[in-house]
Protein backbone atom coordinates (compact mmCIF):
# COMPACT_ATOMS: atom_id res chain seq x y z
CA UNK A 1 0.00 0.00 0.00
CA UNK A 2 1.47 3.54 -0.78
CA UNK A 3 1.01 4.96 2.38
CA UNK A 4 1.47 8.73 1.13
CA UNK A 5 -1.23 8.43 -1.57
CA UNK A 6 -3.74 6.77 1.25
CA UNK A 7 -3.19 10.05 3.26
CA UNK A 8 -3.73 12.41 0.35
CA UNK A 9 -6.95 10.24 -0.61
CA UNK A 10 -8.01 10.71 3.15
CA UNK A 11 -7.41 14.70 3.25
CA UNK A 12 -9.15 15.07 -0.03
CA UNK A 13 -12.07 13.34 1.56
CA UNK A 14 -11.81 15.26 4.15
CA UNK A 15 -11.82 18.50 3.32
CA UNK A 16 -14.70 18.03 0.60
CA UNK A 17 -16.99 16.84 3.90
CA UNK A 18 -15.64 20.38 5.56
CA UNK A 19 -14.85 23.23 2.90
CA UNK A 20 -18.25 24.93 1.97
CA UNK A 21 -21.35 23.53 0.73
CA UNK A 22 -22.45 23.05 -2.86
CA UNK A 23 -24.34 25.96 -4.19
CA UNK A 24 -27.93 25.47 -4.18
CA UNK A 25 -29.92 23.56 -6.96
CA UNK A 26 -32.85 26.28 -6.46
CA UNK A 27 -33.03 29.39 -4.11
CA UNK A 28 -36.77 29.86 -3.19
CA UNK A 29 -37.57 33.67 -2.42
CA UNK A 30 -41.20 34.93 -0.61
CA UNK A 31 -42.36 38.37 -2.06
CA UNK A 32 -45.57 39.87 -2.13
CA UNK A 33 -46.97 41.24 -5.06
CA UNK A 34 -46.19 44.84 -6.84
CA UNK A 35 -42.98 46.18 -6.94
CA UNK A 36 -40.73 43.36 -4.88
CA UNK A 37 -42.50 40.49 -6.93
CA UNK A 38 -41.33 42.69 -10.03
CA UNK A 39 -38.03 43.46 -9.50
CA UNK A 40 -37.52 39.75 -7.99
CA UNK A 41 -38.41 38.51 -11.36
CA UNK A 42 -35.52 40.91 -13.25
CA UNK A 43 -33.51 39.50 -10.61
CA UNK A 44 -34.29 35.80 -11.55
CA UNK A 45 -33.95 36.47 -14.95
CA UNK A 46 -30.35 38.04 -13.93
CA UNK A 47 -29.11 35.07 -12.05
CA UNK A 48 -30.43 31.81 -14.69
CA UNK A 49 -27.82 33.85 -16.33
CA UNK A 50 -25.61 33.28 -13.98
CA UNK A 51 -26.43 29.76 -13.58
CA UNK A 52 -28.63 30.36 -10.47
CA UNK A 53 -31.94 29.18 -10.34
CA UNK A 54 -34.02 31.40 -8.15
CA UNK A 55 -38.11 30.17 -8.29
CA UNK A 56 -40.58 33.32 -6.64
CA UNK A 57 -42.92 32.50 -4.11
CA UNK A 58 -45.98 35.44 -3.80
CA UNK A 59 -47.83 35.70 -0.66
CA UNK A 60 -51.27 38.25 -0.34
CA UNK A 61 -49.90 39.44 3.13
CA UNK A 62 -47.11 40.64 5.30
CA UNK A 63 -47.33 37.48 8.29
CA UNK A 64 -46.97 34.32 6.02
CA UNK A 65 -43.53 35.19 4.33
CA UNK A 66 -41.52 35.31 7.52
CA UNK A 67 -43.37 32.20 8.92
CA UNK A 68 -42.40 29.86 5.85
CA UNK A 69 -38.84 31.32 6.02
CA UNK A 70 -38.66 30.21 9.83
CA UNK A 71 -40.12 27.01 9.10
CA UNK A 72 -37.95 26.40 6.11
CA UNK A 73 -40.28 26.20 3.03
CA UNK A 74 -38.44 29.51 1.45
CA UNK A 75 -35.01 30.47 1.16
CA UNK A 76 -35.27 33.95 1.66
CA UNK A 77 -37.55 36.46 1.21
CA UNK A 78 -37.84 39.92 0.18
CA UNK A 79 -40.77 41.90 1.33
CA UNK A 80 -40.41 43.94 4.15
CA UNK A 81 -38.86 46.94 6.25
CA UNK A 82 -36.31 46.52 8.69
CA UNK A 83 -38.97 47.79 11.94
CA UNK A 84 -41.23 44.95 10.79
CA UNK A 85 -38.59 42.56 10.71
CA UNK A 86 -37.36 43.46 14.38
CA UNK A 87 -41.40 43.40 15.71
CA UNK A 88 -41.58 40.32 13.95
CA UNK A 89 -38.34 38.67 15.62
CA UNK A 90 -39.52 40.04 19.07
CA UNK A 91 -43.04 39.00 19.05
CA UNK A 92 -42.60 35.47 17.27
CA UNK A 93 -38.97 34.94 18.55
CA UNK A 94 -37.94 34.00 14.51
CA UNK A 95 -34.64 33.13 13.91
CA UNK A 96 -34.00 35.43 10.87
CA UNK A 97 -31.62 38.55 9.62
CA UNK A 98 -31.50 40.81 7.18
CA UNK A 99 -28.42 40.23 4.58
CA UNK A 100 -28.89 43.00 2.42
CA UNK A 101 -30.70 46.07 1.25
CA UNK A 102 -32.98 46.55 -1.32
CA UNK A 103 -35.48 49.39 -1.86
CA UNK A 104 -37.69 52.02 -0.26
CA UNK A 105 -41.23 52.50 -1.05
CA UNK A 106 -42.53 55.48 0.62
CA UNK A 107 -46.16 55.30 2.18
CA UNK A 108 -48.35 57.51 0.39
CA UNK A 109 -51.54 58.82 1.74
CA UNK A 110 -54.55 58.31 -0.80
CA UNK A 111 -58.00 59.42 -1.34
CA UNK A 112 -60.69 59.44 -3.65
CA UNK A 113 -62.55 62.15 -2.10
CA UNK A 114 -60.10 65.64 -1.51
CA UNK A 115 -57.22 66.61 -3.18
CA UNK A 116 -55.37 67.58 -0.32
CA UNK A 117 -54.96 66.47 4.17
CA UNK A 118 -56.07 70.33 4.63
CA UNK A 119 -59.83 69.66 2.87
CA UNK A 120 -60.01 66.73 5.63
CA UNK A 121 -63.34 67.07 7.17
CA UNK A 122 -64.27 66.13 10.99
CA UNK A 123 -64.70 63.33 11.83
CA UNK A 124 -63.32 61.45 8.95
CA UNK A 125 -62.81 57.94 8.27
CA UNK A 126 -58.92 57.33 7.61
CA UNK A 127 -57.66 53.38 7.03
CA UNK A 128 -54.04 52.65 8.26
CA UNK A 129 -52.55 49.19 8.31
CA UNK A 130 -53.19 46.98 11.17
CA UNK A 131 -50.16 45.69 11.69
CA UNK A 132 -47.83 47.23 14.48
CA UNK A 133 -45.15 48.69 12.86
CA UNK A 134 -46.77 49.65 9.36
CA UNK A 135 -49.65 51.14 11.56
CA UNK A 136 -46.86 52.81 13.07
CA UNK A 137 -45.47 54.38 10.31
CA UNK A 138 -48.57 55.64 8.97
CA UNK A 139 -49.57 57.36 12.26
CA UNK A 140 -45.77 59.48 12.04
CA UNK A 141 -46.70 60.12 8.40
CA UNK A 142 -49.84 61.70 9.37
CA UNK A 143 -48.51 63.28 12.23
CA UNK A 144 -45.88 65.02 9.87
CA UNK A 145 -48.78 66.40 7.66
CA UNK A 146 -50.42 68.34 11.10
CA UNK A 147 -53.50 65.34 11.27
CA UNK A 148 -52.51 64.13 14.50
CA UNK A 149 -50.14 64.37 17.00
CA UNK A 150 -48.67 61.36 19.09
CA UNK A 151 -46.99 61.17 22.59
CA UNK A 152 -43.93 62.10 22.84
CA UNK A 153 -41.13 59.32 22.72
CA UNK A 154 -43.99 56.79 21.45
CA UNK A 155 -41.03 55.48 18.29
CA UNK A 156 -41.92 53.72 15.18
CA UNK A 157 -44.57 52.22 17.00
CA UNK A 158 -47.33 54.14 17.95
CA UNK A 159 -50.48 53.15 17.79
CA UNK A 160 -53.90 54.87 18.07
CA UNK A 161 -54.00 54.81 21.43
CA UNK A 162 -50.72 56.77 21.56
CA UNK A 163 -52.75 60.39 19.63
CA UNK A 164 -52.96 63.07 21.94
CA UNK A 165 -54.31 65.72 20.10
CA UNK A 166 -57.07 64.83 17.15
CA UNK A 167 -58.54 68.33 16.43
CA UNK A 168 -60.61 67.00 13.50
CA UNK A 169 -61.71 63.97 15.54
CA UNK A 170 -61.00 61.32 12.90
CA UNK A 171 -61.94 58.00 13.21
CA UNK A 172 -58.82 55.20 12.35
CA UNK A 173 -59.61 52.22 10.88
CA UNK A 174 -56.74 49.76 11.03
CA UNK A 175 -57.39 47.31 8.03
CA UNK A 176 -55.20 44.33 6.22
CA UNK A 177 -52.63 46.43 4.25
CA UNK A 178 -53.22 44.54 1.25
CA UNK A 179 -57.12 45.44 1.24
CA UNK A 180 -56.23 49.53 1.77
CA UNK A 181 -56.49 50.21 -1.71
CA UNK A 182 -59.91 48.87 -1.77
CA UNK A 183 -61.67 50.59 0.40
CA UNK A 184 -60.61 54.37 -1.06
CA UNK A 185 -64.48 54.47 -1.67
CA UNK A 186 -65.63 53.90 1.69
CA UNK A 187 -63.22 56.16 3.97
CA UNK A 188 -61.92 60.12 3.90
CA UNK A 189 -58.07 58.71 2.94
CA UNK A 190 -56.14 55.77 3.47
CA UNK A 191 -52.43 55.46 4.14
CA UNK A 192 -51.47 52.47 2.22
CA UNK A 193 -48.31 51.40 1.60
CA UNK A 194 -46.31 51.65 -2.19
CA UNK A 195 -46.46 47.98 -3.59
CA UNK A 196 -50.06 47.87 -2.49
CA UNK A 197 -50.63 50.80 -4.25
CA UNK A 198 -48.73 49.90 -7.15
CA UNK A 199 -50.80 46.61 -7.71
CA UNK A 200 -53.49 48.52 -7.47
CA UNK A 201 -52.26 50.77 -10.29
CA UNK A 202 -51.74 53.66 -7.73
CA UNK A 203 -48.86 56.50 -8.85
CA UNK A 204 -47.48 57.15 -5.60
CA UNK A 205 -46.00 60.16 -6.85
CA UNK A 206 -48.58 61.67 -9.25
CA UNK A 207 -51.70 59.98 -7.02
CA UNK A 208 -51.04 60.25 -3.27
CA UNK A 209 -51.91 63.80 -1.83
CA UNK A 210 -48.83 63.31 1.05
CA UNK A 211 -45.95 60.70 0.76
CA UNK A 212 -43.32 60.21 2.83
CA UNK A 213 -40.08 62.12 2.49
CA UNK A 214 -36.62 60.34 0.92
CA UNK A 215 -35.63 59.78 4.25
CA UNK A 216 -37.33 57.83 5.50
CA UNK A 217 -35.91 54.98 7.91
CA UNK A 218 -38.13 51.87 6.59
CA UNK A 219 -35.45 50.31 4.16
CA UNK A 220 -36.34 47.20 2.90
CA UNK A 221 -34.39 44.19 3.13
CA UNK A 222 -33.19 40.41 2.21
CA UNK A 223 -33.76 38.22 5.15
CA UNK A 224 -32.51 34.76 5.37
CA UNK A 225 -32.90 31.78 8.41
CA UNK A 226 -29.97 33.15 10.96
CA UNK A 227 -28.07 30.13 10.50
CA UNK A 228 -28.10 30.98 6.76
CA UNK A 229 -26.94 34.19 6.81
CA UNK A 230 -23.08 33.51 5.85
CA UNK A 231 -24.14 30.94 3.32
CA UNK A 232 -22.04 31.83 -0.40
CA UNK A 233 -25.36 31.24 -1.68
CA UNK A 234 -27.00 33.97 -0.16
CA UNK A 235 -24.25 35.97 -0.79
CA UNK A 236 -24.38 35.34 -4.50
CA UNK A 237 -28.04 36.51 -4.40
CA UNK A 238 -27.72 39.29 -2.74
CA UNK A 239 -25.11 40.02 -4.90
CA UNK A 240 -27.00 39.95 -7.84
CA UNK A 241 -29.93 41.83 -6.43
CA UNK A 242 -27.44 44.30 -6.02
CA UNK A 243 -26.26 44.64 -9.47
CA UNK A 244 -26.09 47.74 -11.24
CA UNK A 245 -28.56 46.03 -13.71
CA UNK A 246 -30.89 45.86 -10.95
CA UNK A 247 -30.50 48.97 -9.78
CA UNK A 248 -30.92 50.72 -12.96
CA UNK A 249 -34.30 48.54 -13.53
CA UNK A 250 -35.76 50.34 -10.54
CA UNK A 251 -35.02 53.47 -11.53
CA UNK A 252 -36.28 53.41 -15.01
CA UNK A 253 -39.56 51.62 -14.12
CA UNK A 254 -40.68 53.00 -10.81
CA UNK A 255 -39.52 56.85 -11.68
CA UNK A 256 -38.96 57.72 -8.21
CA UNK A 257 -42.21 55.77 -6.38
CA UNK A 258 -39.95 53.22 -5.68
CA UNK A 259 -36.09 54.32 -4.65
CA UNK A 260 -32.95 51.69 -4.45
CA UNK A 261 -31.25 52.18 -1.36
CA UNK A 262 -27.86 50.02 -2.51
Amino acid sequence: MNIAKTFAAVALAAGLIAGPALAKDKITVGVTPGAHEEILEQVQKLAKEQGVNVEIATFSDYVVPNQALNDGDLDLNSFQHVPYLDNQIADRGYKLTAVGKTIITPMGIYSNKIDNLDALPKNARVAIPNDPTNGGRALLLLQKQGVIKLADGVGLKATPLDIVENPKNIDILELDAAQLPRVLNDVAVAAINTNYALDAGLDPVADSIAIESADSPYANVIVSRTEDKDADWVKQFVEIYQSDEIRDFIEKTYGGAVVPVF
